[in-house]
């Protein structure tokens, strides 16, 4: 089974709002980029990526959840992330029955992401430290 037929399976099980929820988030994240990539981790979380992790969704009895990797280095200007701010890596949006998604500012959060796995990619190899630098021997 892949990873897009087990979150098809995941949102099928939830047959309360949180299906829907869940099912409305991946809608926005697929629409986000088309080449973004679904995958099935830590044994049952759906997982977006391009370039790296972008998002994990889960959902928990009173409420789904959508943890973005690297949330804290993102700008959120529509305020979506309401709850993660302990820690200074991970951000989150807590959606609980009747929450609505802004999906303009979801799909803005998730490009930002991915333009943040496409920087990380990008940088340079750091440079040897003085003394460790690997040297070619010399043929006599």
């Amino acid at each position: 089974m892949t990873a897009s037929e087990r979150i098809d399976q995941m949102i099928d099980d939830l047959t309360d709002w949180r299906g829907k929820t869940l099912a409305s988030l991946r809608k926005s994240i697929l629409a986000a980029d088309p080449d973004i990539i679904e995958e099935w981790k830590w044994m049952g979380s759906p997982v977006w990526s391009r370039d790296g992790i972008i998002a994990v969704g889960n959902a928990h009895k009173g409420k789904v959840k959508l943890t973005f990797m690297y949330g804290a280095q993102l700008p959120d200007p529509d305020k979506l992330f309401n709850t993660g701010f302990e820690g200074n890596v991970r951000r989150a949006i807590d959606l609980f029955e009747g929450d609505k998604v802004n999906d303009r500012a979801l799909k803005a959060l998730i490009r930002a992401a991915i333009e943040l796995n496409q920087s990380k990619s990008r940088k340079p190899a750091k440079k040897a430290a003085a003394g460790t630098r690997a040297t070619a021997k010399k043929k006599a």
